[in-house]
């Protein structure tokens, strides 16, 4: 089943509260043509339940949320010029949010979008004769629950209906739990594999690790306020069981070269579980590749139109973690997650000329002086041979080429740390091959679930059950021990929650868990660069304020989170 196959001409659900919490969505025309097979017909109502994900993980939704909240991305308002968006990132950053921040809203809207088209689905397919409508209500229910399972995660609630003509049922703690997993438990025996369905669909696995999501996060969703949350036995069980399903099924297995899972070639990366298809024929976006660059990187040799935008980067609280796990070796030399040199410019400066077909910027975590393809009046330099010109990089595009592109560790607020060249950068989706904006036609596809991060989840409920630092040990090493395809990072001789999150932030960096892992940790009403907020409140979002008066006809059925 591909997205492009979109026979459904569906109405845009209006981002009013009554969409949000009505969960309609209306049909304006069901097809292009009146001779549709069953099959189509079906395929057709499955197709919007799966086709906002791209934007839903967007730069400006939920990877700000998941990220620039955390210690390990900081968007500051660039040179006074740019990403200042009237405060939002600064506010994000600081967890001064609102509920009237825009990107919280988008992410909101698009949940309950979702949530909307797979309600649609589950009312509608259950009358056609096509034979796979079972196979594909499974998935419209399991991905209802999946989107149920993000909305509690950022905002403490589920949305609970099944007649499109009812108001929705609000669920918050043990009940949202129960119905999230009495959801996915109903569709596991009907999902099918990956090898049958293929990648970006909902499969019996993606559903075993949704569930050890679930269960490991459950302390955290019963009491988001907790001072200190309770791990029961049961859940760590129920963590350490699905975990041990996925693994020991055989059908995935830890790549062996790290940045290959981020690859415009991962469609079919036996690492990836549960992932969003990218393919530039169903129209993704290249944002979370271009997103950290700076504006005069240009990936790409066919396309100079394609850059950078100076985002977001890490901290240096981030980047320290990394420097204390190494100690005297550069983590770039002993851990092959940190860093990828594609181009020889870096350490033979002689080498600044290059077949078009070979030019690739570098992946990973981005330090110092850059280097790549240089661009004057619109086009690159050429050396004598035709071959690509690469060198050392300046801000040619803001008309200062007396600054170079020179990423420093500092970033923070600050006029210095606001500079276009502050902070150490993040390339770790491969820029789209075939993006001629930069922004549009994204290849990679989006990692939601994935191997070693299925490994650290029963590491972690290993501690959590029963201390059981050996097993722990052994499954975070297992994971570091994979990566072969360059030197891998050395053994752990010893293993403690607080070495797990370091470990999860080295492999998981910039996939869009590391709030919900820093609140599980205990670690979001920590200190880091140009955040102070000790405030329990803000582990989870305020629910958008076009939201809550577009309820006002129901009093007291869409109440605020407290501390907004």
């Amino acid at each position: 089943m591909k997205r492009s196959v979109l026979i459904l001409v569906l109405g845009g659900l209006l981002f009013s509260t009554n969409a949000c919490t009505d969960l309609e969505e209306n049909v304006l025309d069901e097809t292009f043509s009146s001779n549709l097979t069953d099959e189509q017909t079906a395929k057709g109502l499955l197709v919007p339940v799966y086709a906002n994900l791209p934007e839903l993980f967007r730069h400006t939704t939920y990877f700000s949320l998941q990220e620039i909240s955390t210690d390990e991305a900081i968007l500051p308002y660039r040179g006074g010029t740019d990403w200042g968006d009237n405060g939002i990132y600064i506010a994000m950053h600081s967890h001064n949010y609102t509920g009237t921040d825009p990107n919280i809203g988008n992410t909101w809207n698009y949940l309950v979008q979702s949530i909307s088209r797979s309600l649609t689905a589950l009312v509608t397919l259950p009358g056609l004769p096509d034979p796979n409508t079972n196979l594909y209500i499974a998935e419209a229910r399991g991905m209802r629950a999946f989107y149920s399972m993000m909305t509690l995660d950022l905002f403490g609630l589920v949305f609970k209906k099944e007649n499109p003509a009812t108001t929705s049922e609000i669920l918050r703690g043990q009940q949202a739990i129960d119905y999230i997993e009495s959801e996915l438990l109903a569709v596991e025996p009907v999902l099918q594999n990956r090898a049958t369905v293929g990648s970006g669909r909902l499969t019996k696995a993606a559903v075993w690790g949704l569930l050890a999501r679930l269960y490991l996060n459950a302390a955290v969703y019963r009491n988001v306020y907790a001072q200190q949350f309770s791990f029961e036995a049961a859940d760590m069980d129920k963590v350490i069981n699905y975990t041990d399903k996925i693994i020991s099924s055989g059908e995935y297995q830890l790549a062996s070269d790290y940045f290959s899972i981020f690859g415009v070639d991962n469609h079919e990366n036996k690492e990836l579980i549960f992932a969003i298809d990218q393919r530039p024929e169903l129209n993704g976006h290249n944002r979370l590749s271009y997103f950290s660059l700076a504006g005069d990187q240009f990936p790409l040799a066919q396309f100079p139109g394609a850059n950078g935008t100076d985002g977001p980067a890490i901290t240096s609280d981030f980047y320290r973690t990394w420097v204390d796990a190494y100690g005297n070796v550069d983590p770039a030399a002993a851990d092959p997650r940190f860093y990828q040199q594609n181009m020889s410019v870096y350490s033979n400066p002689a080498d600044t000329c290059i077949n078009d077909a070979d030019y690739r910027i570098n992946r990973g975590i981005l330090r110092g002086q850059q280097y790549g393809a240089i661009r004057v009046n619109g086009v690159f330099l050429r050396c004598a041979d035709g071959k690509l010109k690469v060198g050392r990089l300046t801000n040619l595009t803001r008309n200062r080429p007396d600054l170079p592109v020179n990423f420093t560790e500092q970033i923070d607020f600050t006029t210095a740390g606001s500079g276009y060249s502050a902070g150490y950068r993040v390339h770790k989706y491969e820029f789209s091959k075939v993006s001629d904006s930069g922004r549009n036609k994204g290849q990679a596809d989006i990692s939601i679930l994935r191997l070693a991060d299925i490994y650290l989840m029963r590491a972690e409920a290993k501690l959590r059950k029963s201390n059981d630092a050996a097993g722990a040990l052994a499954d975070v090493n297992a994971v570091r021990a994979s990566r072969t395809a360059t030197k891998p990072a050395p053994a752990l001789t010893a293993m403690n929650l607080d070495l797990l999150l370091r470990e999860r932030g080295f492999e998981l960096y910039w996939e869009m868990v590391r709030r919900t892992d820093m609140i599980r940790f205990g670690k979001y009403e920590g200190t880091w660069t140009e955040k102070t907020s000790t405030d329990v409140n803000k582990r989870i979002f305020p629910i958008p304020q076009t939201a809550i008066d577009g309820a006002a006809n129901l009093p007291g059925y869409l109440v605020q989170n407290q501390g907004y």
